[in-house]
């Protein structure tokens, strides 16, 4: 597989796509943009834009960056010369199938061809693909993509493990942190720790025990706070000194267990949905949204800034 990159195909220029593209120019790599949509030139422009300042606030070099994105409406001459292809099209069946049927017809066979899709399996892409299916992965991303550094690189039982390290050397190097899904399951890995800690949320709302404000504020508040440093289970580790996560399981494991069997099982009902809709109206008080998303990237900025300081975290 192709492993020097200095120009990537981004197929799809929505949210994600675009945040993509912004991510890339910021490392110095050639992008080259491609979707139907009649306004997707201008809204690709206008997100990079907004997206790179935040990035030279990382100390990335964001110069030249217009010579280096060019946007097209023909999926052929987005992908023409391209040495790895992100594809973020919508969650629909019917457009990926379309898209991956004529990614595979149009991309050399040396090329990973990577879906940012949060849903769908690498095996299903694959199925979409006649002559390379091997070649495929999903590459799911974290919004904002342009900040946030986790890709889940999930590959099909079908995929040699030559496509994976292609696919993980790549976002290595543009400075992500690349984690390899070892086995296809629906929602990857991080969306499935999200769901497992939103049921639990959804169900306290629903038995009246908490507020949305009152759970936001439990986990920024607490918890959030150590996980932006160290996962839970690294964290769990630290909490039981010197004996570690062996003492912690040895101590606290039968209460543990139990608090896990008590979870539970909420169905997103109309009316909770409601509950949870005004909840979350209630705790923002009317806060502009893209202001709050903007204070939140500043502040990402700094903390990505003084983890990359650190000599021990991993």
């Amino acid at each position: 597989m192709r492993t020097d990159v200095r120009r990537v195909a981004l197929v799809g220029a929505g949210v994600i796509g675009n945040a993509w593209a912004a991510h890339l120019l910021a490392h110095g790599l050639e992008v080259a943009v491609t979707d139907p949509a009649p306004d997707a030139e201008e809204r690709l422009l206008r997100d990079v834009e907004r997206a790179l300042p935040v990035l030279a606030r990382l100390g990335l070099d964001t110069d030249g960056w217009q010579d280096r994105l060019s946007f097209t409406g023909d999926l052929g001459k987005a992908v023409e010369g391209a040495a790895f292809v992100q594809e973020n099209a919508p969650e629909r069946d019917d457009v990926k199938a379309a898209i991956f049927a004529e990614l595979d017809a149009l991309v050399p066979p040396d090329v990973v061809v990577a879906s940012s899709s949060s849903s769908m399996l690498p095996s299903r892409l694959a199925s979409m693909c006649a002559r390379h299916p091997e070649r495929v992965v999903v590459g799911h991303p974290f919004n904002p993509v342009y900040l946030v550094p986790l890709v889940e690189v999930v590959g099909s039982p079908d995929t040699p493990s030559g496509v994976v390290d292609a696919a993980m050397a790549f976002y290595a190097g543009v400075g992500k942190r690349p984690v390899h899904v070892r086995q296809e399951v629906p929602g990857h890995l991080a969306n499935r720790l999200q769901a497992a800690l939103w049921r639990e949320a959804y169900s306290l709302v629903e038995r009246g025990v908490a507020t949305v404000a009152d759970l936001d504020a439990a986990i920024s508040n607490g918890p959030g706070l150590r996980w932006a440093l160290l996962g839970p289970v690294a964290n769990q580790h630290l909490s039981g000194g010197d004996g570690g996560l062996a003492h912690v399981l040895a101590h606290l494991g039968p209460p543990t267990q139990a608090l896990m069997d008590d979870l539970g099982a909420p169905q997103l009902t109309p009316q909770l949905a409601e509950t949870l809709v005004a909840g979350v109206h209630d705790e923002l008080g009317g806060i502009d949204v893209a202001t709050l998303a903007a204070e939140r990237d500043a502040l990402l900025v700094g903390l990505l800034a003084a983890k990359a300081r650190s000599e021990v975290l991993p």
